[in-house]
């Protein structure tokens, strides 16, 4: 179901994690369940992997993962503001070290002049930080899906790799 690629930095992640003793979460729109799916693809993510997430709908985001109704109305769901919101809540609400938040516009349709299809903000909280990056990622929306589970997953690592 992954590509090779994905799934060789998911288990580069799982090893690291296990290694360092970091758990993680996850919180997904835009790719549904995708980057909770390549982490426990690999053995022994259930040691270190705590929860995913999806929260596809607004409602989702305000219920599940504290997202405010304001950011929602002022910024969109698919903002800076909005992902780390999103990371803080999954970090919190699953007790885990590190969280990754992302939401974006995946197509074919939903986009705008100003947010075109195939952008993606992901968000990380680690530690008491929280970094949110915003891409604008080509291709058809499982081209768009794969490509923010790939960065996600490549920010994760960076992160840990660095202690930063």
């Amino acid at each position: 179901m992954f590509p090779s690629d994905i799934l060789t930095i998911a288990s580069k992640l799982v090893k690291i994690t296990n290694e360092q003793t970091i758990t993680l979460s996850t919180a997904e729109s835009c790719t549904g369940g995708l980057i909770a799916g390549a982490i426990t693809e690999i053995p022994g993510s259930s040691s270190i992997f705590h929860r995913g997430f999806v929260t596809y709908s607004n409602l989702a985001k305000k219920q599940v993962l504290n997202v405010q109704s304001y950011q929602l109305k002022k910024f969109g769901a698919v903002s800076e503001e909005v992902a780390s919101q999103m990371a803080i809540g999954a970090k919190l609400n699953s007790n885990s070290d590190i969280s990754v938040a992302v939401t974006g516009i995946a197509g074919p349709s939903g986009g705008s002049l100003e947010k075109p299809i195939g952008t993606v903000f992901i968000a990380l909280a680690f530690k008491e930080d929280i970094k949110v990056k915003d891409f604008l990622f080509e291709g058809d929306r499982a081209q768009i899906r794969m490509s923010t589970v790939r960065s996600a997953l490549e920010i994760i690592l960076k992160e840990i790799n660095t202690g930063n």
